[in-house]
């Protein structure tokens, strides 16, 4: 019986500063996104459709929030680029954890700098963190898939087997 992949979950994740060469905690990560844009060529005496070349790669903005943590690295950059206009291109890593923190998948982020800085709305009606947003602009990414372990090949299998043996079970009934 052939073992049917489990799909990530996606609460478990690091993100790796290239400057502060450490791990940072965030509470979300979105903008990881490509998509290829297209120029369209009409040719002559062909009215059923129209050609669509690939031109080029788009990468949307890279979205980070976390609770905010005045006079950290990495508010300090952004405080740079922000304020006296002195942009340091950063790469980023970030890596998708399995259950036993294992790197399942990683997304490495080239030549990223600060687009914008946000905090949410103080509130003194409502007992909330302060949360920052980090919006980012970078060249590119390059997404690089880990092959998961034996072990979890075989966890994958003996799940895949109970699943398959309780199912025989109730088809039999």
């Amino acid at each position: 019986m052939s073992a049917y992949p489990i799909p990530s979950t996606g609460f478990l994740f690091n993100v790796i500063f290239e400057f502060a060469n450490t791990e940072v905690r965030f509470q979300e990560v979105s903008g990881l996104s490509v998509e290829v844009e297209v120029e369209e060529f009409k040719e002559a005496g062909e009215n059923r459709f129209t050609h669509r070349l690939p031109v080029r790669t788009k990468y949307t903005n890279l979205v980070l929030k976390r609770g905010l943590i005045a006079n950290s690295k990495i508010f300090k950059w952004c405080k740079n680029a922000i304020e006296d206009f002195n942009f340091k291109l950063q790469d980023i890593t970030i890596n998708l954890l399995n259950s036993e923190k294992e790197i399942v998948c990683t997304w490495k982020v080239v030549n990223a700098y600060p687009l914008k800085w946000n905090v949410s709305n103080l509130n003194a009606m409502q007992s909330e963190f302060v949360i920052e947003t980090l919006e980012l602009a970078y060249h590119y990414f390059k997404f690089e898939g880990v092959a998961g372990s034996q072990a979890d090949l075989i966890k994958t299998t003996k799940a895949s087997s109970k699943i398959a043996a309780s199912h025989k079970r109730i088809v039999k009934r």
